[in-house]
């Protein structure tokens, strides 16, 4: 059984997102939380945008080495939304946020969150994306959700399961879970992996 082999490892999910945590512990997998302060989610300003997220999520695995014990098994993520070539992290302030909304306003965007699974023998990263198209948002839609839910903590300005994402997502392609911040059915699939080469 799956769920029984990964019991051999001590899993650490290394982010702070509620939502994240939210969707792992529905794998029915046991792991906790530990997040280490300030880990630099910069990159490299000529690195293929497609490539940002699987960069950052292995960057903040680098991080993790350091504290590793035999049996830890470290997942890191992170999520951007592409728009163009744009690369949207999460917004600065709500004039940050409001941009965000207008240019993804009537368009189709990409959502792509890397994820590293690291122990101290092997490593395993991959990436996931989805297209996600919006209908063209009112000014007033805009300034509603800005000023009403929390846009700060999120990739591009949003929470697809949020107001906006009721109202304003007119097509998705790809995995809605991932859009949330975490590819939990890929997750699964690397998993499985990890334990059969262990």
């Amino acid at each position: 059984m799956m769920l029984e082999n990964l019991s051999r490892f001590h899993i650490i999910l290394a982010s702070n997102s509620p939502r994240r945590r939210e969707m792992l512990g529905r794998l029915g997998i046991p792991f906790e939380v530990q997040v280490l302060p300030d880990i630099s989610e910069s990159y490299p300003d000529n690195l293929p945008v497609e490539q940002t997220a699987q960069y950052i999520a292995e960057e903040k695995a680098v991080a993790y080495k350091t504290f590793m014990q035999p049996r830890d098994l470290v997942i890191t993520a992170d999520t951007v939304v592409i728009c163009g070539q744009e690369v949207l992290g999460k917004p600065s302030d709500t004039a940050d946020a409001w941009r965000m909304l207008r240019l993804l306003s009537g368009r189709t965007h990409q959502v792509i969150t890397g994820v590293c699974l690291t122990t101290k023998q092997q490593q395993r990263s991959f990436s996931v994306k989805t297209d996600v198209t919006f209908k063209t948002l009112s000014d007033e839609e805009i300034n509603y959700y800005v000023n009403t839910y929390q846009p700060m903590d999120k990739a591009g300005a949003y929470g697809i399961q949020e107001w906006i994402g009721y109202i304003g997502v007119t097509g998705l392609n790809g995995s809605y879970f991932n859009v949330m911040g975490l590819p939990v059915q890929r997750i699964y699939e690397e998993l499985k992996q990890f334990i059969i080469q262990s």
